[in-house]
């Protein structure tokens, strides 16, 4: 994949991401920060970090369970390590720091 295509299927995730969040029930703040960098804010002051690493082609999200790196394959951002897809994965990591079931 070139420049360009990932910076594109990386910004449209981002986007789907904030999208999705702004719907869920759970008491979430999410906020862009730059414009490769999403910060999710909890109530108890915790938050999840997705950002954009262009070098590896990469997103990466740290989350108080741990840091995760999503590549592009197969059509989906899928998790390097456990194959997880990003957005079932931010549902479970969201919903473990929210107290509550999230679907995104």
């Amino acid at each position: 994949m070139d420049e360009r295509e990932y910076q594109t299927l990386a910004d449209e995730a981002l986007a789907k991401l904030e999208d999705a969040l702004e719907q869920v029930t759970a008491d979430v703040e999410c906020e862009r920060v730059g414009g490769g960098i999403l910060e999710i804010e909890f109530d108890d002051g915790s938050k999840i970090i997705v950002n954009k690493q262009a070098a590896v082609q990469e997103i990466w999200v740290a989350a108080r369970s741990g840091g995760f790196h999503y590549r592009w394959v197969g059509g989906r951002w899928q998790d390097t390590r456990s194959g997880e897809e990003l957005f079932a994965a931010l549902s479970r990591l969201v919903g473990e720091q929210a107290g509550e079931p999230v679907s995104l």
